[in-house]
């Protein structure tokens, strides 16, 4: 819920902040815990090339906002910190984000707006975590992975939480675990291949599963520029028009549904936020930056508004994207 007024400004509905207290990370999590090596932050014994302070401080994520022209920033949990390790326990610790999350968006004077989490194997606790975050100040929504036990927003879990979503009206991010396969197990393949194919994943089990047209007023965002979705749209198309078991869960091929959802402009290609911009509606593309990690969009706003659209369009789509 967000009544007080925004920040002016272009906002950039994609970066990450976590508590220290909460480096811990979830029980079960995959990579953790996150750890503070003299003012470096780790995963595990991976760096992350990171200052640890751009993650937890708040003065550090505004300085960075003032530096790179955003005026609001929309801040969600790193993807690592998302409770999928199906351990009980999680709950609270999805509890303990939402409570500092909400309290630090809050305090923000509008220059920061907040998307929590929700438990991923409880489907009662997750409801009422998000009717919580429905009724709290400077909170427009959620952020989740695109995938959950080997299915993706049109089966189970994730299917259901977004059900809740739309009822809610909250807002979504969609935002990739970077999980590890053997044959990304080098040169950060996992990240520079296993992000884009997460998320267009993602962006096709809901357009083939028939997830938006059954949810039309779902708002929901779909980080580094949709992934590998854009250059994947038309064959997706061809294959929905070709074969029966394509189409047999949508209405329409997903040419004319890809225009109903957000994505941002994390693309590190301006080739490839064109391409976007023609798939996507004009109204559907936000600014993104992925703050602070060492993939990040460098000069965020500069690229957006040189490669794609304006200041006023980008953030008047963000603005309805969280709702606004």
């Amino acid at each position: 819920m967000i009544s007080a007024p925004l920040a002016d400004g272009v906002i950039d509905v994609h970066a990450h902040w976590l508590p220290a207290e909460l480096f811990s990370l979830p029980p079960g999590a995959p990579y953790g815990p996150m750890r503070d090596r003299d003012g470096a932050l780790y995963l595990g014994d991976i760096p992350l090339s990171i200052p640890t302070r751009a993650m937890s401080d708040v003065a550090a994520i505004l300085g960075d906002m003032r530096t790179a022209g955003v005026g609001v920033r929309v801040v969600s949990a790193p993807p690592f910190a998302f409770p999928v390790g199906g351990v009980p326990g999680a709950g609270s610790y999805v509890a303990a984000f939402n409570e500092a999350l909400s309290a630090v968006v809050a305090d923000a004077g509008g220059r920061l707006v907040g998307l929590g989490m929700v438990s991923l194997d409880e489907p009662a606790e997750a409801r009422a975590q998000m009717e919580r975050l429905a009724g709290t100040e400077a909170m427009a929504g959620i952020a989740i992975p695109p995938l959950h036990y080997g299915r993706s927003l049109d089966q189970g879990f994730l299917r259901d939480v977004l059900t809740d979503a739309d009822a809610l009206g909250l807002a979504v991010l969609v935002h990739p675990m970077q999980l590890s396969r053997p044959e990304w197990s080098e040169h950060y393949l996992s990240n520079l291949i296993g992000n884009p194919v997460e998320t267009a994943t993602a962006v096709a089990a809901l357009l083939l599963g028939g997830v938006k047209e059954q949810l039309p007023r779902l708002r929901i965002c779909f980080v580094h520029g949709g992934g590998c979705a854009p250059g994947l749209l038309g064959r997706w198309t061809h294959g929905w028009h070709a074969r029966g078991d394509v189409r047999r869960h949508s209405s329409r091929p997903p040419d004319e549904g890809f225009g109903e959802l957000f994505f941002d402009t994390v693309t590190h290609d301006p080739g490839l936020l064109r391409l976007l911009t023609t798939h996507a509606s004009k109204d559907g593309i936000v600014c993104g930056s992925d703050y602070p990690f060492d993939m990040a969009q460098s000069d965020p706003v500069r690229f957006a508004t040189d490669h794609g659209p304006s200041a006023a369009v980008l953030t008047s789509n963000a603005r309805a994207f969280l709702g606004l």
